[in-house]
């Protein structure tokens, strides 16, 4: 697996941030706008629908190479959201992926005592998210929001 390594989006590595993309074809499986990190990043400072949004670069050494933000709502602390979780371009196709969400499941467990299911949605019609997702112990939920099917985790430390 990939030496990744996971660290907030601060002052100091926001606008490299913003240079992480994807293919145009996987535009519409990531945001509605570009680039999907300046998105994140004013979620996290409108605090959107009332959430704590928590952006992540992801590492491996001194490279960022993919971007995920988690959110959680003040009455639903117990359930964490996953969004905009993307690999660049350039890294896409070597296991940064897998290794990233491995590291942010992780993160999640040992940093979000109070979160006991991880959740996301993914758009139907990317079936290499979906394939990771359910390798990576999701699964899907039935519930639908933003019009996409909701996947789900149990966190290891729930009771």
């Amino acid at each position: 697996m990939r030496d990744i390594s996971l660290r907030p989006v601060t002052e100091d590595n926001w606008r490299e941030a913003l240079s992480l993309t994807v293919r145009p074809d996987q535009q519409r499986f990531v945001a509605q706008y570009q680039p999907v990190v300046a998105i994140a990043l004013a979620k996290a400072y409108v605090r959107l629908g009332g959430a704590t949004w928590i952006p992540y670069a992801a590492y491996e050494a001194a490279s960022m190479v993919g971007f995920a933000q988690l959110a959680y709502w003040p009455d639903a602390p117990e359930q964490c959201w996953i969004f905009h979780f993307f690999i660049d371009q350039r890294y896409q196709g070597r296991g940064y992926g897998k290794a990233t969400l491995a590291h942010l499941i992780e993160l999640v467990e040992r940093e979000y005592a109070a979160c006991k299911a991880l959740l996301l949605v993914v758009h139907p019609d990317n079936e290499r998210a979906q394939h990771l997702y359910l390798g990576a112990g999701f699964r899907l939920t039935g519930a639908v929001r933003y019009g996409e099917p909701v996947y789900e985790l149990a966190l290891r430390h729930a009771p």
